[in-house]
């Protein structure tokens, strides 16, 4: 697998406004340092605080954009809630650069280059087109209707005058005869002209319809790995409780790379982003097609099955993690290896949990647990001591 030279991974300032990133997903800095391979303590803190322990992210956001000086937009909150609860490492990094006091249009396009928002503005604009069409195509039969009323009074008048008791003369006869043909024929000529332009506007409605099934999808996509994002995983996760059916035959799978910070801080952010994209390539090819897999944030994918007892699904989690351990993480142009790269994992089925923020919780919880006994190995939540882990974040400093 090809990653891309490594460079010095020069530092980047701080972000100072929201300090140390209570990110759900985002890394927490926690002093340099660099480790290869094994199971030696890193210096780096690798998981974030649990969302009950972080600072309300609400008042951070308002925090950082208070201190930054960025208007008080619902579009900028919304760009500024993901850097601090979405674990986006290049949002964090991009809004950083800017310095204080951006500009409107820096925070658009950066909100549009790392959130998709170009997308979301394409499917408005699509649903907008349709709705023009279809008005279009209202008014052509609203039309036609008028037309056809016409007609119809046309014939009806012909057929009082033709049931009259008074003698037809010819003259009459021909002025009837005529009048009903022209009638017909402007009728005809309206009916071909309506159908015609109904079959150009549904095949324009077509398009656009294929155009906006397009936009849906990459709406829902992360840009880096091309898999599902955290908005299509949060859905998944809550329709998992939509019906009994799918709670018996539903689990979640949390799988976070190991030690990634130090991959960054070492190489640099796009060896980085090679490695995610090969590591979620790894883990789509290694699981069935019709199951569900997302970039849940930073370093952290989650895979939803259905189907699978607990069994099943640690065996699939084992799959992934033998997979990621034995794929070359290598640059073929210069020969550096970037590995071995190994993810822990953590695993919840969906009937241990009462809904999707649950769920998420415990296969979390799971997750720190493959951490704490030293990574590159699946955790299941069942077999947590009392069904709980209760998180010391001294586990993952170095000695």
């Amino acid at each position: 697998m090809m990653l891309p030279r490594g460079g010095d991974a020069g530092s980047k300032p701080a972000w100072k406004a929201i300090g140390a990133r209570p990110a759900a997903c985002a890394p927490v800095p926690c002093g340099g340092g660099w480790v290869s391979t094994g199971e030696e303590a890193t210096r780096a803190s690798e998981r974030p605080e649990s969302p009950a322990s972080r600072p309300d992210a609400a008042a951070s956001v308002v925090l950082a954009m208070r201190q930054l000086g960025v208007a008080a937009l619902p579009r900028n909150y919304e760009l500024f809630y993901e850097a601090v609860t979405g674990g986006r490492r290049d949002l964090v990094d991009a809004l950083s650069e800017l310095g204080a006091r951006p500009t409107q249009k820096q925070l658009d396009e950066i909100a549009c280059r790392l959130l998709g928002r170009s997308n979301e503005a394409a499917v408005e604009e699509a649903h907008s087109q349709i709705a023009s069409k279809l008005g279009e195509i209202i008014a052509l039969l609203r039309k036609e209707r008028s037309s056809m009323e016409t007609y119809g009074k046309i014939l009806g008048e012909t057929s009082t005058g033709l049931s009259s008791p008074r003698p037809l003369s010819r003259e009459f006869l021909e002025k009837i005869v005529s009048v009903t043909a022209t009638a017909t024929r402007t009728s005809l000529a309206s009916q071909s002209e309506t159908v015609s332009t109904i079959g150009s506007r549904s095949n324009e409605l077509q398009s656009v319809r294929m155009q906006l099934e397009e936009y849906k999808r990459l709406a829902d996509t992360d840009p880096l790995t091309q898999i599902s994002n955290r908005r299509a995983f949060d859905r998944t996760l809550a329709a998992i409780y939509d019906n009994n059916r799918n709670i018996v035959f539903s689990a979640l799978i949390l799988a976070d790379i190991d030690r990634f910070k130090s991959v960054n801080d070492r190489f640099g952010h796009p060896v980085g982003d090679r490695i995610l994209q090969i590591v979620a390539n790894l883990i789509r090819s290694t699981v069935k097609a019709d199951a569900f897999v997302a970039r849940a944030g930073g370093e952290e994918f989650a895979i939803v099955l259905e189907g699978c007892g607990e069994d099943a699904t640690f065996r699939i989690a084992e799959e992934i993690r033998q997979a990621v351990l034995e794929a070359p993480f290598v640059n073929v142009a210069n020969g550096t290896n970037y590995g071995p790269v190994t993810v822990s994992l953590g695993l919840c089925m969906a009937t241990q949990a009462q809904g999707p923020d649950d769920l998420y919780g415990k296969a979390d919880q799971a997750l720190y647990a493959s951490k704490a006994a030293g990574r590159n190995r699946t955790t299941r939540f069942s077999g947590l001591k009392g069904g709980n882990f209760i998180k010391n974040w001294l586990l993952y400093r170095g000695n």
